[in-house]
């Protein structure tokens, strides 16, 4: 999506948001351009896609991790450092879901939400199913840090905010994956004020775009 001369409207998906909104003082502008930048460059590259694959396949196929396992020797040398480092984790992240045969996975779609004025793109990674009828979006944290309150707060609100499309009656959850940590919404948390804290963000987002490309 462009403006007539060609230039890239504001746009971000929801990992790109919520590392954004967790992020203070001038580091703020030097990541929103360098967001633009790889925009108009139509760069990115998603290291952890066969991670996904392989954590997926454990569920579906109710394999334990042998997927998992699999995975770190199947991908390019550079990458295996990194799928080391997360593989336990999301074991045991696999491992806390439960009986195997109690919980399958659940297609789920991406949405397209509008905060403040800003397109983002809300992208789970997967839906669970349980046979007690609970539904999971999962979102999958995979950097070396822990999620900032701030990432934890704004990815659960922008799914459960786009739920009905994302998957009706489902609970947003983020899995840091290399902990294998679940973060829930905290119910003390009220909607309205993080709507109105990220709209506020999604506004100086959007400003910090068009001086980018000053």
């Amino acid at each position: 999506m462009t403006t007539p001369d060609s230039s890239p409207v504001p746009y971000a998906t929801m990992l790109g948001f919520t590392r954004y909104v967790a992020r203070t003082g001038p580091a703020k502008a030097t990541f929103v351009g360098g967001l633009r930048k790889a925009r108009e460059r139509r760069s990115g590259f998603n290291p952890h896609g066969q991670l996904v694959k392989a954590l997926k396949a454990d569920i579906a196929f109710r394999t334990g991790g042998s997927h998992l396992t699999a995975v770190v020797g199947q991908v390019k040398p550079r990458w295996r450092p990194l799928y080391e480092a997360v593989t336990a984790g999301a074991a045991d992240y696999l491992h806390s879901l439960g009986e195997p045969r109690e919980v399958e996975l659940a297609q789920t779609r991406d949405a397209l939400g509008v905060v403040g004025g800003l397109a983002v793109k809300i992208n789970p990674h997967f839906g669970l199913r349980y046979a007690d009828g609970r539904r999971e979006a999962v979102r999958l944290h995979f950097d070396e840090l822990p999620p900032a309150g701030e990432v934890v707060t704004a990815t659960l609100h922008l799914m459960r905010r786009h739920m009905d499309a994302i998957l009706p009656g489902a609970e947003p959850v983020l899995v840091d994956l290399r902990r294998g940590v679940t973060h829930r919404l905290d119910p003390a948390t009220r909607p309205a004020d993080v709507e109105r804290w990220l709209a506020g963000e999604a506004a100086a987002f959007s400003t910090m775009w068009a001086t980018a490309a000053a």
